[in-house]
């Protein structure tokens, strides 16, 4: 038995070895043949593929080292920014990773990876796609204005893809109005900035989505992160004080679609101005965030066809103020405040006409639960206010009298609770 197996174990060698021989002869004699060239090139592909699957760590040290590399990296590479502190950077960056191998600019660490210094530039300006920037802390910054450039912190610019995310905005100050610490422009997509924290910051806007006539910034979502402590501007007008502010130009309002998503985002004791968010285009959304004994509201300044969804407030001076149309307003709750929903008297109705304010229009107030509170629901406030020489009527072409009604107001199911006037009309 033994032997019958060793035999047939022998000639199954054997033809093995002749099979491989000839289909080795085969092989030689086609590549002599004519397929040399195919067969060099695939050795090639895999050569190239597997010398740029190899991402590269750097450790950066100065802003020099950094701008040496920024052009180099490539998908899956990691920047180190060693810890210590840091001022006057100037870093461009336009690298393209992808969404399977981002690459990463990191802080060594988030405590201890610190810039701070004067800031008259932009000291990240990133331009690219598919890149991760986290782990750095910004405190104690000045920002102010030199010749034809602003001082901000990060700037997103037409990129794709971006994540901002577990960085520190720690009391910074601005030293001229409307300088936002982190924007968003150009016409990027799908850009986020999440698990931030803001606080503490004066006379600043804290993050800006910048809409102009030219471009708009689409997708950004703005999530779980949390601003607080942050104190009244020291302008004269009151204004520029903003957490949030998407859209800008009340020009423009209704006639840009940024398509922001702001969701799950924490506002305590924001006093900075009126507006805690401060929303002047069309097509974005606020859900689920939470606001706390803040001075101010989250506002609908301008634009149309927004979803406030399923926010919480909790004491504080205001709630929602609506202007535009077609905004939807649903499953929110406020509690102790005095007067929760404002929907506002505006120069103009409508999503053709222009006017610096527009009166709210077909919007739906629906399945609110609205407690201790004087008014709950106010359609028709701020009515006959005169805006006369409170703004530039050629720059905003619009009538000055705040005189045109809501129209088309549904209120629907909604729970008032310890409120001593449900629903006003005015």
């Amino acid at each position: 038995m033994k032997s019958i197996g060793a035999g047939i174990a022998l000639y199954t060698l054997v033809f093995l070895r002749y099979w491989v021989r000839e289909k080795v002869n085969l092989y030689h004699h086609r590549l002599q043949t004519g397929n040399m060239k195919v067969f060099i090139l695939v050795i090639l592909f895999f050569v190239v593929h597997l010398a740029g699957s190899q991402a590269t760590t750097y450790s950066v040290h100065s802003n020099a080292e950094f701008n040496a590399i920024s052009n180099t990296l490539a998908p899956g590479d990691e920047v180190i920014i060693a810890k210590g502190n840091y001022a006057d950077w100037s870093v461009s960056v336009n690298a393209k990773g992808t969404a399977a191998k981002p690459i990463i600019i990191r802080g060594e660490n988030r405590k201890t990876t610190v810039f701070s210094g004067e800031v008259n530039h932009c000291l990240f300006k990133i331009t690219g796609q598919f890149i991760v920037f986290k782990d750095l802390t910004f405190k104690t910054n000045i920002l102010s204005r030199r010749a034809n450039q602003a001082g901000t912190l990060i700037e997103l610019s037409n990129s794709y893809s971006i994540m901002v995310r577990d960085c520190s905005f720690l009391s910074n100050e601005a030293k001229s109005q409307f300088l936002p610490l982190l924007i968003v422009s150009g016409s990027g997509e799908y850009n986020v900035i999440k698990n931030c924290l803001f606080a503490n910051n004066v006379n600043t806007i804290d993050l800006q989505v910048k809409v102009s006539a030219a471009e708009t910034p689409l997708y950004t979502d703005i999530s779980r992160n949390v601003f607080r402590d942050k104190p009244k501007v020291s302008w004269p007008n009151g204004n520029g004080g903003e957490c949030i502010q998407i859209g800008q130009d009340p020009i423009l309002l209704g006639k840009k679609s940024a398509f922001s998503l702001v969701r799950n985002n924490q506002f305590v004791k924001c006093n900075a101005e009126n507006e805690v968010i401060s929303n002047k285009c069309s097509g974005n959304k606020y859900i689920g965030n939470y606001f706390e004994n803040n001075d101010g509201e989250l506002v609908m300044r301008g634009g149309h066809d927004c979803m406030i969804l399923k926010n919480k407030f909790n004491g504080g001076t205001g709630g929602i103020r609506i202007n535009g149309t077609g905004h939807l307003v649903a499953n929110n709750r406020i509690t102790g405040i005095k007067t929760a929903i404002r929907l506002m008297y505006g120069m103009a109705k409508g999503k053709i006409d222009t006017g610096f304010y527009i009166a709210a229009g077909d919007c739906i107030i629906k399945d609110n639960i609205i407690k201790k509170a004087t008014i709950g629901i106010l359609i028709g406030d701020s009515k006959n206010i005169d805006w006369t020489g409170k703004f530039d009527t050629v720059r905003y072409p619009s009538r000055v009298i705040q005189d045109v009604a809501p129209v088309d107001i549904k209120v629907l199911r909604n729970r008032f609770v310890s409120v001593e006037h449900a629903e006003v009309r005015r």
